[in-house]
Parts: structure tokens; C-alpha cells; sequence
């Protein structure tokens, strides 16, 4: 289901695959998240995305009510504080999606698949 919003000239639908696309950018921009990462489901890793593959690492649904959730995995920063880290990522995107998209995020699950050291 995508986004859709009624405005006095029409009707707009935003793809989920939009948002996450922005979504994906606007995590990246964030203190201490290195990437997205996507599963391999035959061997269970966690590899690293970067530039337009950061969307892979995003889920966007847009509930009943029209509000959208957001599942991210992503890789951390070795030594940085994960809770700060993700409490950063969750205020950041929900304001810059809300901002973008004018729909109102219901909510963000994180789930860290992984660290690296930052040369």
C-alpha cells in the first residue's frame, strides 16, 4: 500500500519505495551509522549497502490509519554508543520523513545487524 494524501488540487500517492529511498538517505546521514545492511539468506550475513542500494535496507507499510512504519538494518560505527545512536536515527527520519512526505510516522524499529571500524 503506498502513501496518499488529498490536497484542495488532487490527489497524491507517494510509493513506499520513494520514502524508503529517503528514509534510507536521511539514516545515512546520521552520526555513527556506517550503512544499511541486507541479509543473505543462505549463508545469514549482514553485507554493507551504500548509495542507491540503501533503500534494500529499509521497509516501508503504511498502516490502516495511513500512518507508515519503518523497519531499518543497519551497520554501526565500532564505539559509538548504540542507544544514541539509534535514538538520533529515530528523531532524525521521523522528522525528515514527516517533513518530506506531510504523512505522519506511526513508528521506527532499528535492528543493528552489524559493526565495523570507520578507516
Amino acid at each position: 500500500m503506498e502513501g496518499f494524501l488529498d490536497n484542495e488540487n488532487g490527489n497524491i500517492s507517494i510509493g513506499n519505495e520513494v520514502i524508503a529511498q529517503y528514509a534510507g538517505h536521511a539514516a545515512l546521514d546520521c552520526f555513527g551509522i556506517v550503512g544499511m545492511a541486507s541479509i543473505s539468506m543462505r549463508d545469514g550475513l549482514a553485507k554493507l549497502l551504500k548509495g542507491d542500494n540503501v533503500s534494500r535496507g529499509v521497509n516501508v507499510t503504511t498502516n490502516e490509519d495511513g500512518e507508515l512504519d519503518i523497519d531499518f538494518h543497519i551497520i554501526v560505527a565500532y564505539g559509538v554508543n548504540i542507544k544514541t545512536v539509534v535514538n538520533n536515527l529515530i528523531s532524525s527520519v521521523k522528522y525528515q520523513v514527516e517533513d518530506y512526505t506531510s504523512m505522519k510516522v506511526h513508528a521506527i524499529n532499528v535492528y543493528v545487524e552489524g559493526v565495523r571500524v570507520i578507516d
